[in-house]
């Protein structure tokens, strides 16, 4: 069971703590529930995975079954010929959240999540300054849609939350 908050951040925390870097291409495999994931931390090596989440409708904390299975280089390079919509984003890691910078058509899209291994545990989460709005229940902002959304869809979304983004 996988147990998150979603926010929206106006800009990047200019003193935030980061512990970790990497780079995040995702791969949402037309017509499935599976993510394919292409990971690079910091200078190391990349990091391959395949991953299901199926929503668990619950109050609080956005809530899923998650899955995820490792894979090899060639696993992954077999896999990424199938039909996707791709996302590219960098994670900066400032615990207990993991900011995304998202690129291409979500450029400007700032968000930060944080993962809980109970409710009571995300009830009990301190926001820092840096957390602009809540969007855990705003299923627009998963994954698995923004990597569907055009560069409209995010400007007004964004403009619900009072973020103003240009629309380039």
């Amino acid at each position: 069971m996988e147990r998150e908050r979603r926010f929206l951040l106006a800009h990047f925390p200019n003193d935030a703590d980061v512990v970790r870097i990497r780079r995040i291409i995702d791969r949402y495999i037309d017509g499935s529930t599976l993510r394919l994931r292409e990971q690079s931390d910091d200078n190391g090596p990349a990091m391959f995975k395949l991953t299901q989440k199926l929503p668990a409708p619950a109050s609080g904390a956005a809530q899923g079954f998650i899955t995820s299975l490792y894979l090899t280089r060639e696993e992954f390079r077999v896999l990424e010929q199938l039909p996707a919509k791709k996302l590219a984003k960098t994670r900066y890691s400032v615990p207990p959240f993991g900011i995304d910078v998202f690129e291409g058509t979500l450029e400007g899209l700032l968000m930060a999540e944080a993962e809980f291994h109970s409710p009571a545990d995300a009830d009990t989460l301190t926001l820092p300054p840096f957390i602009f709005r809540e969007v855990s229940a705003d299923n627009r902002f998963t994954g698995g849609q923004l990597v569907s959304a055009s560069r409209a869809d995010i400007v007004t979304w964004l403009s619900e939350y009072g973020i103003r983004l240009g629309s380039a």
